[in-house]
């Protein structure tokens, strides 16, 4: 049996690289960039008012009550115009070019309106509410750099230089599979000794929210069936997430038809709870990566999430996020186990504060549904109230 360290370190050592591809803008949420992003132009590409008001150049200035006739208007989107003359202004909107002699904006509020132009109101500074040409970013600079994830802001980024299609790292084309006689569609009603699928259906959900299609497929325990129909999932699939049919039972066969396969176990059994009959290994011919969870929600759920999504993390190019929680009461783990714990969290003068779910155990899909995700204790740990816990986050709200 492998301690949780040591998976989790050969699960990232079996990473892979699917390449890139070419996504349109409006599709390219969430993906990660496979190509710096530059600036086309400069940024801003021209000195631009800030403020709705007057433009001046400053040497026209002679005194605070002073008069500025008005000799045009500047809107935005509209060509440069030309201050002729320093004794008079020109209005400009926000976001307008500032016209070619003019160095200064002073906005509306610091002027009175007359019938023949603007007089000041307030002292005025040169070069004051003006966003200068290339003060941001100048051409050719890189904006994005590869492998940063695209938010709503690198969105923004993204269309400003006129990238419609983007190059992105190429997510991995996903197999969800569940194992059992027990399993009947959601659909169904079950009979006193089934129980309808959900693994598969939070895994396809988890996918989802990583912008992962996958298929779903369900096999009974037959070991000839299981090996025929894996074996043709093997050819067209880079990764295959299984639910059950890896303990110790007699009829948990995936162990067996993985070796019948030609897939290289890594490993099988690992020091934790949940989670402690998880599988994982890599078919080499194919190139598929196999995660074969246990068959209870929560352990499924919580080796989703600790081992899968670091692996497809550094797959993509991108670090794990790390989290610390502060513990509201003493939690002990007197076991030899690495254990994940389910808790609730909320922020309490300033500090993410994690309490403990009440549970009946990995099949209770209650707890799962109140948890904002898992605390990790080592082996005979005691962490005290108040003290710092590593936080795998399972919502979006904090992850």
């Amino acid at each position: 049996m492998i301690s949780h360290e040591n998976a989790l370190q050969e699960v990232l050592n079996l990473s892979s690289n699917f390449g890139s591809e070419e996504v349109h803008l409006s599709d390219c949420l969430g993906r990660v960039l496979a190509e710096p992003i530059h600036a086309d132009r400069d940024f801003p590409p021209f000195d631009r008012a800030t403020k709705d008001g007057i433009a001046i150049n400053f040497v026209g200035i002679q005194s605070t009550n002073q008069n500025f006739p008005v000799s045009g208007m500047a809107q935005a989107g509209s060509p440069q115009q030309h201050l002729l003359d320093v004794s008079q202004c020109i209005e400009v909107m926000t976001g307008a070019m500032v016209p070619k002699n003019a160095d200064t904006v002073i906005m509306y509020e610091h002027l009175e309106e007359e019938d023949n132009g603007f007089s000041l109101r307030e002292s005025v500074k040169k070069g004051q509410n003006i966003h200068y040409k290339a003060s941001d970013v100048a051409q050719g600079e890189v904006l994005l750099q590869e492998g940063v994830q695209i938010s709503e802001a690198e969105i923004g980024v993204l269309a400003s230089v006129g990238k419609s299609k983007i190059q992105v790292k190429k997510l991995p084309k996903v197999a969800v599979i569940s194992t059992g006689n027990e399993l009947v569609d959601v659909e169904e009603t079950p009979a006193p000794h089934q129980i309808r699928k959900s693994n598969v259906h939070t895994l396809q959900a988890l996918l989802k929210r990583l912008q992962i299609p996958s298929d779903c497929f369900h096999f009974i325990d037959d070991p000839s069936i299981l090996k025929d129909k894996l074996g043709e999932i093997l050819k067209n699939y880079d990764v295959m997430l299984l639910s059950g049919g890896v303990s110790k039972g007699k009829f948990d066969f995936l162990p067996q038809t993985f070796d019948a396969l030609g897939v290289e176990k890594i490993f099988h059994m690992v020091r934790q709870r949940p989670g402690k009959p998880f599988w994982f290994g890599q078919h080499k011919k194919s190139n598929t990566t196999i995660f074969s969870f246990p068959g209870n929600p929560v352990s499924t759920f919580v080796s989703y999430h600790v081992y899968f999504k670091p692996w497809l993390n550094k797959t993509l190019g991108m670090a794990s996020p790390q989290f610390d929680v502060f513990l509201k009461e003493p939690t002990e783990n007197t076991t030899d186990l690495t254990l994940f714990i389910g808790v609730g969290v909320d922020w309490v003068n300033g500090k993410l504060m994690a309490k403990r779910i009440s549970t009946t155990g990995s099949g209770d899909l209650m707890a799962l549904s109140k948890a904002d995700g898992f605390i990790c204790l080592k082996p005979d740990e005691m962490v005290g109230a108040e003290q710092l816990v590593p936080f795998i986050p399972a919502r979006n709200r904090i992850s």
